[in-house]
């Protein structure tokens, strides 16, 4: 009888949820301020690694926000564009004041992102163009990428894993087959001899070599 109670109130629980109204969106308020573009940069930096540049994008966005809840409840969008425009000016400086005080680093972000994509089989060029991406600066990226062809070969190994194809294929490969693997790695950034290279590779070999990789 319990049991049947229970799920009376379980009932009953779902159709008063089914009939309840949507919550209102929030109110617009007023223009966001750097006290709570700081406030907002902290929380987000506690739960994601950001560059200067993604994390101004993160803040701006905030902004943009408030901008679209202002001209929902009818705030004319000439009275709102200065205000927006003041916010996103105080995000950049919300943005290089943490990078003054260190709390974000590029240098850093671009470090531990390209030995990531690497181990996770991303080529040199698929790694710069994600930094790019990123806001990170040329000369920052250029500095976090792997610069030893070992690398390059292990990162192209990791992709092969991935994909199932070179050492780690199922079978034996047809040259076709290997002509459609060497296409995929071109397309993921790898050069003509690193993918040969790769492709070729003793499994137990490839698969030490990946072994040794994980370990750092």
């Amino acid at each position: 009888m319990a049991r049947d109670g229970d799920q009376d109130q379980g009932r009953r629980g779902r159709r008063g949820r089914a009939g309840s109204q949507p919550r209102p969106p929030p109110a617009a308020g007023p223009a966001p301020t750097a006290a709570l573009l700081h406030e907002a940069a902290l929380n987000h930096l506690a739960r994601f690694a950001a560059t200067e540049a993604g994390l101004r994008r993160v803040l701006q966005r905030r902004v943009d926000r408030w901008a679209r809840r202002a001209e929902a409840e009818g705030t004319a969008p000439a009275a709102i564009a200065p205000q927006a425009a003041a916010a996103k000016a105080a995000a950049a400086l919300v943005a290089q004041r943490l990078v003054a005080s260190g709390v974000v680093d590029d240098a850093a972000f671009a470090a531990a992102r390209a030995r990531r994509l690497a181990r996770a089989g991303r080529s040199r060029r698929a790694i710069a163009a994600h930094l790019a991406g990123k806001g990170v600066a040329r000369e920052a990226a250029d500095a976090a990428l792997p610069e030893a062809p070992e690398a390059e070969l292990d990162a192209a190994l990791a992709y092969c894993r991935r994909r199932r194809i070179g050492p780690f294929a199922a079978e034996p490969p047809t040259p076709e087959a290997r002509l459609k693997s060497m296409a995929a790695l071109a397309r993921a950034g790898f050069g003509r001899d690193t993918a040969e290279a790769a492709l070729e590779m003793d499994p137990a070999v490839a698969e030490e070599r990946l072994i040794a990789l994980r370990r750092g």
